[in-house]
């Protein structure tokens, strides 16, 4: 068989990682149960377990993919549904054209012999007869045979596997948007531009820079700036074409369209975890995380269930979907932003009672600080839609109290409880104040009462010295009514009246005078 015990022990140790992240969900468990239906598939093509399980044979052996393997996959991943090496003529068809492809440039008369003039005869032979046309988004090898338009990615693949096809050794370099190709020749590791009839060795070719940027769009990055480039292996680079593709569906918000392609990168990279250090996909040391990667696809269509009201949708999506690909912290994100945007929507429609059900309902969805955080808000909003129908003394009084029961239990800050309270407390003085005759009395005692309670406000003693002010205005103009109806009797007796709550009022004071002066 092939292979030292550490080797097999480490692959059968992969292979059940990958089993426990994808195969563990089989066709029953894909239902996910009621309402999730209409979900996209979060299980790999059977074909990328197929893949894998190929990959790992191949390496208990100390070998890698063949470039048919290679030219397998990335039709695979190019979207060619039916392609397959025991896939008959329909089957066959691109994976045919690649394979005659690869012999025909194998059986011509003037291939050279050697391995650096054979790496550049490819790259001429490819743009003399498969490419046309440069295409930013076409990153489908398949496509290349159908009309020969080409980005980066998909002529870096097929160039990939026509030189792998030759014996050549090759390998992917991403830069921060670009993908191109080396080959390691002799020694020697020559960047070919395949995007360009002239991308070989570009570093040495003035008449490549003349034309690559005004084609594509694009800069070159030499070998010697490491920093801006990356080394990927084959693999990586096919998962390219996953990644672009999940791209375009993303820029067309076609998110449910994502997620598959971002499902079987997941799990064509989890093959190629086996030949990198770490023990799982997440510390393979990828030039992107492929797991972060797919969460961010789960959860981009999550949102978007979001910005379309499909609030209750977007939560079963999170149930079905971290079931299988689980993480805490970031499914918590959508969960607290889905009831959040619900019950504003429940809240906006002055619907606080189906809004407190909600809430209630998916308090095991979320975690203990998410569901104090989302019950402290709506407790807000539930206190302050109470204090707003205040319509007696009593009422007010429930709410203070339900006020300093919430304080003490934690769901709401004492600054905010503070806060609450006096508004609570000068809503129901103002009612009061408002009652027929003018109340200001009740209104007095009402406020003092809550200040001897739970300390002073500013507002609150604000509002009491203006209700005393009403007070006291009113003394007087009672006072003068009678004063002007010669009532002089009755004017004193409200005058004192006054002076009792009020002996220091100016206008009192002046009343005080005027009677003195001038009663008969």
């Amino acid at each position: 068989m092939g292979g030292s015990l550490k080797q097999i022990l480490l692959c059968l140790f992969f292979i059940s990682i990958f089993y426990g992240a994808f195969a563990q969900s089989g066709p029953g468990a894909a239902q996910g149960g009621p309402g999730t239906e209409n979900f996209p598939p979060i299980n790999p093509d059977p074909r990328a377990l197929d893949f894998f399980n190929r990959g790992a044979a191949l390496r208990l052996q100390g070998r890698d993919f063949s470039w048919t393997d290679l030219a397998e996959i990335s039709l695979w991943a190019s979207g060619d549904a039916a392609v397959s090496m025991e896939g008959g003529e329909a089957g066959f068809s691109r994976l045919g054209q690649i394979l005659t492809a690869a012999e025909t440039i194998r059986s011509l008369p003037n291939l050279p012999s050697g391995q650096r003039e054979r790496a550049e005869f490819v790259l001429a032979y490819m743009h003399s007869n498969i490419l046309r046309t440069y295409s930013l988004y076409q990153t489908r090898v398949d496509t290349i045979f159908e009309n020969g338009r080409y980005n980066c990615v998909s002529s870096a693949v097929l160039y990939m596997v026509l030189c792998m096809s030759l014996g050549i050794e090759a390998s992917g370099v991403m830069t921060r948007d670009h993908a191109f190709v080396i080959v390691h020749i002799g020694g020697e590791n020559i960047d070919v531009e395949t995007t360009n009839a002239l991308g070989f060795d570009p570093g040495n070719r003035r008449e490549f820079h003349d034309q690559f940027g005004r084609a594509t769009g694009f800069a070159y990055v030499p070998a010697q700036n490491y920093r801006d480039r990356q080394t990927i292996s084959p693999i990586e680079l096919i998962s390219l074409i996953f990644q672009n593709r999940i791209s375009e569906h993303e820029r067309g918000r076609r998110f449910a369209e994502a997620i598959p392609l971002a499902v079987n990168r997941l799990a064509l990279l989890s093959g190629e975890a086996l030949a990198a250090p770490g023990s799982d996909v997440s510390a393979a040391g990828f030039f992107e995380n492929p797991r972060e990667y797919l969460l961010d696809r789960l959860l981009n269509y999550g949102a978007s269930l979001l910005n379309s009201n499909r609030e209750e949708e977007s939560l079963r999506w999170a149930v079905y979907a971290a079931a299988q690909y689980p993480d805490e912290s970031r499914w918590q994100e959508l969960i607290l932003a889905a009831v959040n945007n619900r019950m504003t929507r429940f809240i906006r429609a002055n619907q606080l009672t189906e809004a407190r059900a909600f809430l209630e309902n998916q308090k095991p969805l979320l975690g203990g600080a998410n569901f104090a955080r989302l019950d402290s808000s709506l407790l807000d909003t539930e206190l302050i839609s109470r204090i707003n129908r205040i319509n007696n003394a009593l009422e007010g009084d429930a709410i203070v109290n339900s006020v300093r029961e919430a304080q003490r239990e934690g769901r709401l800050t004492e600054r905010r409880a503070s806060e609450i309270l006096v508004f609570a407390a000068r809503r129901t003085a103002s009612v009061l104040a408002a009652a027929p005759g003018r109340d200001w009395l009740a209104a007095i005692g009402y406020i003092e009462n809550i200040i001897a309670r739970f300390g002073p406000s500013r507002e609150l003693e604000q509002d009491l010295q203006n209700y005393q002010r009403n007070r006291a205005a009113d003394f007087h103009n009672r006072f003068a009514a009678e004063w002007n109806r010669r009532n002089y009797d009755e004017a004193e007796r409200i005058l004192n009246e006054g002076l009792a709550e009020f002996p220091n009022d100016r206008q009192l004071l002046i009343n005080r005078d005027t009677l003195n002066r001038n009663r008969p």
